[in-house]
């Protein structure tokens, strides 16, 4: 997790630091829905390597957005949720669907 000052001056740029790859916003997105698996994320996910999707996971738990619980079981169940701090991102998501719903409504007419 970066500490306050090495994140960059513009709270525009500090969140796109945390969430703005295409990737990131698309896992976020699922956990707004419910904890997912990482299997059941790289198949919703298409397109996603192994790598970018373990990657992705473990740079948004060092900063503190999702959450990672491995449950004592044979073979070991790991699912990953969105933290407090992922789910105050909730409205920067819907605001995104808002807005790609009225963009494709327009296009559309």
């Amino acid at each position: 997790m970066l500490k306050k000052e090495e994140l960059p001056v513009c709270p525009v740029a500090t969140t796109l630091q945390m969430v703005g790859s295409k990737w990131k916003l698309l896992i976020l997105r699922n956990l707004l829905e419910r904890p997912w698996r990482f299997n059941e994320l790289r198949k919703n996910l298409e397109g996603i390597s192994q790598k970018v999707l373990t990657d992705s996971l473990r740079s948004m738990e060092e900063d503190g957005i999702i959450t990672r619980t491995v449950y004592p079981e044979v073979p070991p169940r790991v699912e990953y949720s969105l933290s407090e701090l992922g789910e105050s991102m909730r409205p920067i998501i819907k605001a995104m669907e808002l807005w790609g719903i009225q963009y494709k409504e327009q296009k559309g007419s």
